[in-house]
């Protein structure tokens, strides 16, 4: 099979529809803390198929049309998704991002379970490349020539050959928690770029989430959640932690003590 490309494949593949909202975690004046689900783009984008956004769903419910997302959550990926309010908060967070003032922790479940409890992994990630193994143009990797990445991890939990691990990156590469785990051979659960069968994403680009294609993964997506989002605002720290999403504490449970 050859490389598959995002936005060049032309087929039509089916998609899971959200079982979830998005809801309001903090109503501040200038901004909302807002839970993504899963499989929610955070906002609307030209697709093969139609995915719903949380961009479009919040100005509906809230009526104000000037909300804007400083960041950007993969569809996959659910938990703590900033919207601003209005142009000048947008510019401040702007600034606070680019100054790296914005901390965001993350809690995957991994296959397997790591002997240490603390680790940080510096390790320079880019284009792994196609050729051999890799079909897939997009998947990072670490590399020798790679851009500077540093990922501090904590294990929360370790059950049945999984564990739960709190990830916080220090820089901001593609597919940079995924790509470290990967490479310390802790590969997400529903991970289909990074996980531990290298056909499943090329499957699911051409048959959809089918339910043997979840099956295989574990999960209709990977288990990554942004659980807590920290920044600067108006002479105090703001920090707002949003609670594990329940598809992952049912299958973390799921796992047994």
């Amino acid at each position: 099979m050859g490389a598959v490309m995002m936005g060049a494949v032309t087929t039509r593949a089916p998609l899971l529809p959200p079982t979830e909202k998005p809801r309001i975690i903090v109503e501040h004046p200038d901004f909302y803390v807002v839970h993504k689900p899963a499989l929610w783009l955070t906002h609307p984008v030209r697709a093969r198929v139609d995915v719903p956004d949380l961009l479009t769903f919040m100005q509906a419910e809230t009526g104000e049309t000037d909300l804007a997302p400083p960041h950007r959550l993969d569809r996959e990926t659910s938990g703590a998704q900033l919207l601003t309010r209005d142009s000048d908060a947008a510019r401040t967070f702007f600034t606070l991002f680019k100054t790296h003032l914005v901390g965001k922790t993350y809690l995957a479940i991994v296959h397997g379970e790591p002997e240490w409890d603390r680790r940080t992994l510096d390790a320079p990630l880019g284009d792994l490349g196609l050729g051999g193994a890799n079909k897939i143009q997009i998947r990072q990797a670490v590399v020798p020539d790679g851009k500077p990445a540093v990922t501090d991890f904590r294990v929360v939990g370790r059950r049945a050959g999984h564990a739960l691990i709190e990830c916080y990156p220090r820089s901001g590469r593609l597919h940079q928690i995924r790509a470290h785990l990967a490479h310390l051979g802790l590969p997400m659960v529903g991970d289909k770029i990074y996980g531990r069968d290298p056909q499943v994403f090329l499957d699911f680009m051409e048959q959809g989430q089918t339910p043997e294609l979840t099956a295989r993964l574990g999960l209709p997506r990977q288990a990554l959640h942004a659980a807590r989002i920290a920044f600067p605002w108006a002479g105090a720290q703001m920090a707002v932690e949003v609670p594990l999403a329940p598809d992952l504490v049912a299958y973390w449970e799921g796992l047994g003590g």
